[in-house]
């Protein structure tokens, strides 16, 4: 990927989140909803996979055909709200290394507190998929991949239902090498840096808690 932000503009990704916008969604609407657009996503941030070739035997005929080609794939989600996204990811590439990066947002501050990290060996030779529903003032999302170079990963993808343009900012500031893939790009970030009109918060609507 070239692209440092790529809108997936599918309308099937821009109608289910349109109901995952509504604050009337139930818990396990808005959990399958996020499932479902995780998958849609999913196959653009996976669109330039290394490939090779097999050989198979069809029921006519020996062929050569295309697989995927070197390590698996390392799907790492920041916590909490990354495994709302990784749940349907997994269903596109189940044999996928996962690993996990805590992180919560001081409020004042603004700034994220790292609490727990546990990711795939061999990062180096893995793309790696980092999971946030939300980038928003794009600190924490910057932290996680900052953490996730220090241990080796070198080709990182940033996947996310939505981003405010504040937080595209700070990740190609801070990362231009990391492309992001998001189903929207909203207006801007209010004085508490919640994205506006996004869609609450990500964690609480998809666990039912407040």
């Amino acid at each position: 990927m070239t692209k440092h932000l790529t809108i997936v503009d599918h309308p099937l990704v821009q109608h289910k989140l349109t109901y995952m916008r509504d604050k009337d969604a139930s818990t396990g609407k808005f959990r399958r909803l996020l499932r479902e657009i995780s998958l849609l996503l999913g196959y653009e941030a996976l669109r330039d996979l290394p490939m090779t070739t097999t050989t198979v035997e069809t029921p006519l005929q020996e062929t050569e055909a295309p697989v995927l080609a070197g390590k698996k794939v390392a799907l790492v989600s920041i916590l909490r709200a990354g495994n709302g996204l990784l749940d349907g990811v997994l269903e596109l590439v189940p044999s996928a290394r996962v690993g996990f990066v805590g992180l919560y947002r001081d409020e004042e501050t603004l700034q994220p507190v790292q609490y727990y990290f546990k990711v795939p060996k061999d990062l180096a030779d893995r793309p790696v998929i980092v999971l946030d529903p939300m980038l928003a003032t794009g600190n924490s999302s910057a932290a996680a991949v900052t953490l996730l170079k220090e241990a080796g990963a070198r080709d990182i993808r940033f996947l996310c239902l939505l981003a405010a343009p504040e937080g595209v900012a700070r990740m190609k500031e801070a990362h231009p090498d990391v492309p992001i893939i998001t189903a929207a790009l909203d207006e801007r970030l209010n004085e508490k840096g919640y994205i506006l009109p996004g869609l609450g918060d990500a964690g609480d609507r998809m666990f039912g808690t407040k």
